[in-house]
């Protein structure tokens, strides 16, 4: 901007902030009033749609499946693509922090005093990146599988006990490559290299120490899951 128009500018800006309303009580008055239109919205679709309410919550249950709140879906994807337990802290405190201080601190590395959205292109860019890339990673993280997949690649004859181990609840307390918890299990990554297909096939059915008895499976289901965790070597 030329020193010229620059200067029209401030003119014109203090003319106006001199003709203008303060900010009390005519602004707080607006949004107060904006606030309260909003709240009984939110009452009243209360009363006629009512508040959804899941199951009672069970404490000794390891197959429920995890799903955050709409608005966590972008930061619930961030986590799914970030696997790795030492980059978890960068995917759920470091990233999203920087990026808002980023946000925040844009007014003063973009000091135009331009309101086009098209002449302040740092501001805008910026703006439709975040909104871009928070969208994107909500859709993916709102139609996304099952946060308890397995992300690993088997041979076709496994892949139905892979399934079997996923849907079971196993990565509750077991770690599988990338993916499940550290403990209180032991990890299963190269289960195979420590125990035979029948010591698996019989932990999986009495159900050691803390760990659950899986009995009730179908034998079906209890030797497709055996043949894929015995194939972990």
């Amino acid at each position: 901007m030329k020193p010229a128009d620059k200067q029209a500018y401030l003119e014109e800006y203090e003319l106006l902030k001199k003709k203008g309303k303060p900010f009390f009580p005519y602004a707080v008055l607006k949004d107060s009033a904006m606030m309260l239109v909003v709240v009984g919205v939110i009452i009243l679709m209360s009363v006629l749609l009512g508040a959804e309410q899941g199951p009672k919550a069970d404490p000794t249950s390891t197959t429920y499946v995890p799903r955050p709140e709409w608005y966590f879906f972008f930061l619930f994807e961030l986590l799914r693509v970030i696997k790795p337990p030492e980059l978890v802290p960068i995917a759920t405190i470091g990233i999203p922090t920087i990026c808002m201080v980023l946000l925040l601190l844009l007014p003063f590395y973009d000091r135009g005093p331009e309101r086009n959205p098209i002449r302040r292109p740092i501001a805008t860019t910026a703006g439709c990146i975040t909104i871009a890339a928070m969208a994107y990673l909500s859709y993916l993280g709102a139609t996304g599988g099952s946060p308890t997949e397995i992300d690993m690649k088997v041979a076709p004859q496994y892949e139905a006990g892979k399934e079997v181990v996923a849907g079971s609840g196993c990565l509750a307390c077991h770690k599988l490559g990338e993916n499940g918890n550290n403990g209180p299990g032991p990890e299963l990554t190269h289960i195979a290299q420590r125990i035979p297909r029948a010591a698996i096939l019989r932990s999986v059915e009495i159900g050691p120490g803390i760990m659950p008895s899986f009995r009730d499976l179908p034998p079906k289901k209890l030797n497709e899951l055996a043949d894929f965790l015995s194939s972990l070597d």
